[in-house]
């Protein structure tokens, strides 16, 4: 079966689907490991670890590849992509599409932002035009197999439109073809309730901590009514934090012996692989 198969089985199925966010192969065989059934590869993630620079869209296609390729070597679960705004022109799409069904990509998330686009949970965002964003959805729709790789809309017309118009944008982003809605940084539960009540198809929420949405756990997706939700930088910000923890203790005791009992043993870590 198809990766973008076994992801349409899961937007089918009755439970909400969590998807935590990874930015290269160990992080992604976490995810897997721990039993997951699909990891998202967050464009802020591969920004910060790659680039050493904040979400604005400076990683290339090429090198957004070069992971795409390399994490999908290490794990047998569906991968959502994060493509930003679509690297371009539609013929950097065409070739985006072909080439990650190629590699069995389950899904690909692509937004409604103008280049540079900004981090979800930053003020100062723009937006293209609905009919802009709709030729990069039919881009993807019409240039991959049947029922093949899975678009996941989103829009972030919230923070400076209003949550009406970006209700009214994702309606429009799933006639046009997409597969999921995702409305970015909803300010409410209330929100969040009415934005799974009025887009006409599966929703997605962006679980970022101490962002601009709630935070809200499983049982308060379902209620509201939520199909999937990501938590794109949660291992970014733990990493840092132990790694800043680590290397205090390192620069002050002169050994990393006290934290001995926070990381894995030597056997343990390649006995993850």
């Amino acid at each position: 079966m198809r990766s973008c198969e076994k992801f349409r089985a899961l937007l089918a199925g009755p439970n909400l689907i969590q998807i935590p966010g990874v930015y290269d192969c160990i992080t992604a065989m976490m995810v897997e490991q721990t039993g997951f059934p699909a990891v998202y590869l967050t464009g802020s993630g591969m920004s910060l670890t790659l680039t050493g620079q904040p979400d604005l869209n400076t990683v290339s296609y090429l090198e957004l590849r070069q992971i795409v390729q390399n994490i999908r070597g290490a794990v047998e679960i569906p991968m959502v992509v994060d493509i930003d705004t679509g690297f371009g022109a539609p013929l950097n799409l065409y070739r985006l599409v072909k080439e990650f069904e190629r590699m069995d990509i389950a899904a690909v998330q692509i937004e409604d932002q103008r280049n540079p686009k900004k981090c979800g949970h930053e003020m100062g965002r723009k937006l293209v035009e609905t009919d802009e964003m709709v030729r990069r959805i039919k881009t993807i729709y019409d240039n991959r197999e049947k029922n093949g790789i899975v678009i996941v809309a989103r829009t972030d017309a919230r923070t400076g439109m209003g949550v009406d118009e970006a209700i009214r944008r994702a309606n429009i982003y799933l006639e046009a073809g997409a597969d999921v809605a995702f409305v970015e940084s909803p300010e409410s539960f209330d929100e969040v309730k009415k934005i799974a009540a009025e887009v006409k198809g599966p929703v997605l929420f962006n679980n970022v901590e101490g962002g601009r949405s709630p935070f809200l756990s499983c049982e308060e997706l379902e209620t509201a009514g939520v199909k999937c939700t990501i938590y794109p930088n949660a291992l970014t910000r733990v990493v840092t934090k132990k790694c800043m923890q680590l290397l205090g203790t390192l620069k002050k005791s002169g050994t990393t012996e006290p934290m001995w009992n926070e990381m894995l043993s030597h056997k343990e870590l390649w006995g993850m692989f």
